[in-house]
């Protein structure tokens, strides 16, 4: 007999140390399981199930396109006590309500907190701003609705450098695919999770140290 891809919803309530979650359901479809948990009486029921949804959509694809071996059971906990925008740890993504209910078009946070599961880079080997900037870029190329929360790359300007992190270091990596090597923000995300990456990576891909590639990047910075 053929089963049809639906959702199974199981739910009940349960404590956690320090805060009472008022809500849990856990939904599987497919492969993929999402526990959804919350503290929050108060958060918009029509916003948890875009939340939910955009986990569906996007979190697949980053799995296929980057790591088929990432987590096939992923937490979600909306946490009044969290006062940052989201926080990913051990295949659970931590939300803020407040920040949430302030942006609900934001939410594209779990397309960029779901690479952080894939990433999976464990005791990394390359620094912060690689691991932030691949997680932006892969927002800017799988975010379903990057418009609705008024989130763009910004314009370069003088005072950036590939450093700066998030959305200034994923312009740079747009840019890099369209104008350097295509494919190798995947080929760099594959070597950080192999633990093979090093400084000298760019330049055995490209020719170019990335300071070579980031003055290139300043002489022509258009992505389109």
């Amino acid at each position: 007999m053929k089963k049809r891809n639906q959702l199974m919803l199981a739910c009940f309530g349960l404590a956690l140390t320090g805060s009472q979650v008022h809500a849990q359901e856990v939904i599987k479809k497919g492969k993929y399981t999402l526990t959804y948990q919350s503290n929050d009486q108060s958060f918009d029921p029509k916003l948890k199930e875009k939340l939910v949804a955009t986990f569906f959509e996007v979190y697949p694809k980053l799995a296929k396109e980057y790591n088929p071996k990432t987590l096939k059971e992923v937490k979600f906990f909306i946490d009044t006590a969290y006062k940052g925008v989201a926080a990913t740890s051990n295949g659970e993504i931590v939300f803020s309500p407040a920040y949430m209910s302030k942006h609900p078009g934001d939410i594209d946070v779990v397309t960029h907190e779901g690479m952080h599961i894939v990433q999976n880079y464990g005791r990394s080997v390359g620094p912060g701003w690689l691991t932030e900037g691949i997680a932006d870029y892969v927002r800017y190329k799988f975010g379903i609705d990057n418009p609705g929360a008024n989130w763009t790359l910004p314009a370069l300007k003088p005072e950036h450098t590939y450093k700066n992190s998030y959305r200034i270091t994923a312009r740079f990596f747009v840019w890099m695919e369209s104008k350097v090597k295509p494919g190798i923000i995947k080929t760099i995300d594959q070597q950080l999770r192999d633990h093979t990456y090093t400084a000298e990576s760019w330049t055995k891909l490209t020719g170019k140290n990335l300071d070579e590639l980031w003055a290139a990047y300043v002489q022509n910075p258009s992505i389109s």
